[in-house]
């Protein structure tokens, strides 16, 4: 399993003509991976991070899907960045991150709380951190197994 965290950091708010296109391509790419079951992916979630950052954490069979989605450009992603380069980037309105962790497989470990399962939790499932399970370290000892 690959998380990929992607996102945005609008720097000048007044050129919103750099940084919503920016903010609008993550939508088609996701609705376009969600419609592929054999693309890899396995779901995400937006949030924000202040008042100018948009991240989107990204759940996804392996580094490998990532990549081949990356690079294919019959899909939406290769424009998307060509276009960030060629417009966007101008000026320095808006910034782009990302992070890429390799999960090994069988050794993750979610906890949540009073809340609907999230991120990890709502692509692997939910199993209650009772009994044994309520230390993290009997968690990451039980393959592929999360706590809630």
């Amino acid at each position: 399993m690959t998380v990929f965290v992607i996102g945005m950091r609008v720097n000048k708010l007044h050129r919103i003509d750099k940084w919503l296109p920016v903010a609008r391509a993550m939508k088609p790419m996701i609705a376009e991976l969600a419609a592929n079951a054999e693309s890899g992916f396995l779901g995400s979630e937006f949030m924000l991070s202040g008042l100018r950052t948009i991240v989107s954490i990204q759940y996804w069979r392996s580094f490998d899907h990532l990549e081949s989605y990356a690079k294919d450009r019959s899909q939406s992603h290769m424009p998307a960045w060509k276009d960030f380069y060629r417009k966007a980037n101008e000026g320095e309105a808006v910034g782009i991150f990302h992070e890429t962790y390799c999960v090994d497989p069988g050794r993750y470990e979610t906890v949540y709380g009073n809340m609907p399962a999230f991120g990890l939790g709502k692509i692997a499932g939910l199993i209650p951190a009772e009994g044994a399970r309520n230390k993290a370290r009997t968690r990451m000892g039980a393959s592929g197994e999360v706590g809630r």
